[in-house]
């Protein structure tokens, strides 16, 4: 697929693709004014069409606090692991499974490290990379972050377990940063130059022709300036792994030892993405109580992922080959939401040949904080509404499966297709309606006095406590998550860590459902974001 076939349309649309981009939005609507219009049609159907959506949320929230757990307990069994050694083991293939064969299979993914082992032992050395000759290269895009931020972020990377002499370290700064983040990226170069292979520092020009205010276009530029830079040194871009991130991003020591591994051992390791899991802990003893929810809930959320490989797309901070970059045209320069963006734009350049594969060890990133609480609640919704903006991609993939020329087969690409929609449409309505569904058929049949419409708030309030039981089990995991009370704060701060929850229906209605109806009634409305509102995340002294 040719990279301009890529690209998400500028200006006008046509009618296919507008029809996709108001789909979700319609559909919300509809999914909501429909409990109405058979409440009043028959307050049975009514009922009957609530508790089939009362019964799936039960039936997800069962499912979330399984998958919670199990995913939490997989990601402490992979921070534990000695990713570094492992790495070490692929470069003599031969004794290391002379080595480790026979013993234990203790500790995480040990039985696959062998069976990756003994398949080294027998494959030609041109069959994977050498070891000796991966690479990594670290975009940090940023803007106008202080050094407050920005310096445990690149603390992080150089504490990697990963050789640091192999480690190319980009800072990717924006023009319009103006003059604060021009001098911040000459101070940082000059702080850690002698860390790693190299520390470059690349300004992205503003107001580039066809180019959203956004992070895209900040690392594509990037991204063709660490191309240009590795043929100079002779680096084959077959063996270098590039990882995106945000300056307050702070990845596990072992993350570029894992990624480095799992690059070795797939044989489709070009047309595979590495997914980290993303978890919002950084200042999480510095944030209001609502923030503190949302944050929680979105690392949990990502965890989970990191169980369902067949429906994981990239998040945040992802790493990706650098010739699969190269061939693609990078990242996309027409969206705010460049991260799940690039699952499709890199599925369909490689038709159908290409997955995410979940690294299950933790990226630490900063939940929102402003200088004031109401700015910090206004900051919160902007960031949720830009991250439901990713429903613009249903257009994106909708308009291609059904077009003439599909990128890939439909039959494989249908079920993708669902899952997206469904997801944004899901987001926008089920708060609302298991919130106060109940209540709307007996509301629409005062006058009846229909038995089923006054039972049914009553059944409603039943299932709600059951599924309560996910929720409880959620609360208890999010303890072991905390990172350390800081000294600052007395032990009586750690209550409020539990009685928070309390405000997760509020936050469900306010932030999860209003943030996706605000971004799909602007899909709808033609009236595109195109601008990334970067998130305020202060650093307390």
């Amino acid at each position: 697929m040719a990279r301009t076939d890529l690209e998400i349309p500028l200006g006008k649309r046509t009618k296919k693709y507008r029809f996709f981009e108001i789909l979700p939005g319609a559909l919300s609507y509809i999914l909501v004014i429909l409990l109405f219009l058979l409440s009043i049609f028959s307050p049975v159907l009514g009922a009957i069409y609530l508790l089939v959506i009362i019964a799936l949320t039960l039936v997800k929230a069962i499912a979330t606090a399984f998958r919670t757990v199990q995913g939490y307990n997989v990601m402490q069994s992979a921070k534990r692991v000695d990713w570094r050694q492992r790495f070490e083991d692929l470069k003599q293939p031969h004794e290391a499974y002379e080595k480790l064969h026979g013993q234990n299979y203790g500790s995480y993914g040990f039985r696959e490290h062998i069976d990756n082992v003994k398949k080294l032992s027998v494959a030609q050395r041109g069959d994977y990379p050498d070891p000796d000759k991966i690479y990594h290269a670290v975009i940090m895009a940023a803007y106008n972050e202080g050094m407050e931020t920005m310096i445990p972020s690149i603390e992080a990377v150089k504490a990697s377990t990963f050789d640091k002499k192999k480690i190319i370290f980009v800072l990717a700064y924006e023009e319009r940063g103006g003059e604060a983040m021009k001098n911040n990226a000459k101070a940082l170069k000059e702080m850690f130059r002698n860390d790693f292979y190299d520390f470059l520092t690349i300004e992205h020009p503003k107001d580039l022709k066809n180019e959203v205010v956004g992070k895209g276009p900040n690392l594509t530029y990037a991204g063709e300036k660490l191309s240009e830079y590795v043929a100079k040194k002779h680096i084959k871009s077959e063996n270098v792994i590039v990882t995106s991130l945000d300056s307050d991003n702070r990845m596990s020591d072992r993350y570029l030892d894992y990624v480095a591994y799992e690059f070795v051992v797939h044989e489709d390791r070009q047309h595979l993405s590495y997914q980290p899991i993303s978890i919002f802990t950084n200042n999480l003893w510095d944030v209001p109580a609502p923030m503190r929810v949302i944050a929680i809930s979105n690392s949990f959320f990502n965890v989970i992922s990191t169980m369902r490989p067949y429906t994981l797309r990239n998040f945040a901070s992802h790493s990706q080959p650098l010739w699969a970059l190269e061939q693609m045209g990078y990242w996309s320069k027409r969206t705010i939401v460049e991260d799940g963006h690039q699952y499709w734009r890199s599925l369909f350049y490689f038709k159908g040949d290409y997955s995410v594969l979940p690294i299950r060890v933790p990226i630490y990133q900063d939940a929102v904080l402003s200088e004031t609480f109401r700015e910090t609640l206004k900051a919160q919704f902007i960031q949720l509404r830009r991250w439901d903006y990713g429903a613009s991609d249903v257009a994106y993939v909708g308009s291609r499966m059904f077009g003439k020329d599909k990128p890939m087969s439909a039959l494989q690409l249908f079920p993708k297709f669902v899952r997206l929609l469904d997801g944004h449409v899901t987001l926008a309505i089920m708060s609302p309606i298991v919130a106060f569904g109940g209540w709307v058929p007996m509301i629409m049949n005062l006058t009846s006095r229909h038995m089923v419409a006054y039972n049914l708030p009553n059944v409603v309030s039943t299932v709600q406590m059951i599924a309560c039981v996910g929720l409880i089990i959620t609360v208890i995991v999010s303890m072991k998550v905390l990172p350390k009370r800081p000294a600052k704060y007395r032990r009586g701060k750690s209550v409020t860590m539990l009685l928070q929850w309390v405000l997760m229906p509020i936050i469900a209605l306010v932030y999860t459902s209003l943030a996706a109806f605000y971004s799909q009634t602007r899909l709808i409305l033609g009236k595109y974001m195109e601008k990334f509102d970067v998130t305020k995340k202060v650093v307390k002294q």
